[in-house]
């Protein structure tokens, strides 16, 4: 089989379902969407590229044997992108610092928080409030077409809220004497990041093990977030 060149494909979203999804659910799953898309059908959407990708994901996932390798290789490769991604974290964090310490303070902490802080704060709140009461109207059926839209449209708000607090948080120099709670802004900004990409990968899995590490990542960024406040505000 040709998965094992393709571990990087997430067959469990082509088809629609967890990654705890029964043999029958997998099943049940193929035969609906090979129907759905199906060349000979009547559905605009239906393709051969998206029946052949279909097919392939129900070759892997239909023989309990392949899925299991299948799974045993996802895993390898999710530990892989973590220790990346802390690897990455930790360069970004070591070349802020070292930004901060090549930059002039040529703002003014008045400026700086006009500018950077107060706004970038703003855009967080604007992510990390609703958060708790988009979750909450999403659990009484989270396979409700309705309610899931709703929930995505919160969450492409807060991408866009946090595009714009990253491109403004990288605006301006932070001053010296404020660079304890920038720092803790640039880090929560990160987790946010991180959270966000968990939660949005719920939506299309329904595998609740992805919210419940983006509502983990969200209470890490709350914290960070109060922090950074403080830390402002104690030099003011």
């Amino acid at each position: 089989m040709g998965y094992k060149t393709r571990i990087d494909t997430d067959h469990y979203k082509t088809l629609g379902i967890s990654e705890g999804a029964s043999q029958r659910q997998i099943k049940q799953a193929y035969r609906k969407l090979a129907k759905q898309f199906h060349p000979d059908s009547q559905n605009k959407g239906a393709t051969t590229d998206k029946i052949a990708l279909v097919n392939a994901a129900y070759e892997v996932l239909g023989d309990m044997q392949a899925r299991q390798q299948y799974d045993i290789e996802r895993q390898l490769l999710a530990k892989e992108k973590l220790r990346d991604r802390t690897s990455r974290a930790v360069d970004s964090q070591a070349q802020y610092r070292q930004r901060r310490k090549r930059t002039t303070n040529d703002a003014t902490i008045e400026q700086w928080l006009r500018g950077v802080f107060n706004p970038v704060d703003r855009l967080m709140g604007k992510i990390i409030k609703p958060l708790k009461a988009e979750v909450r109207a999403l659990s009484a059926d989270p396979f409700d077409d309705e309610l899931m839209a709703t929930f995505q449209t919160y969450l492409e708000t807060c991408q866009e809220s946090l595009e714009r607090a990253q491109k403004t948080f990288k605006s301006m120099p932070n001053p010296a004497a404020v660079a304890s709670g920038a720092a803790n802004m640039y880090y929560c900004l990160n987790q946010l990041e991180d959270g966000l990409e968990e939660i949005e990968r719920f939506t299309y899995t329904y595998d609740d093990s992805y919210l419940h590490t983006g509502q983990e990542l969200f209470r890490i960024a709350t914290g960070l977030r109060r922090e950074a406040k403080a830390e402002v505000k104690a030099v003011l």
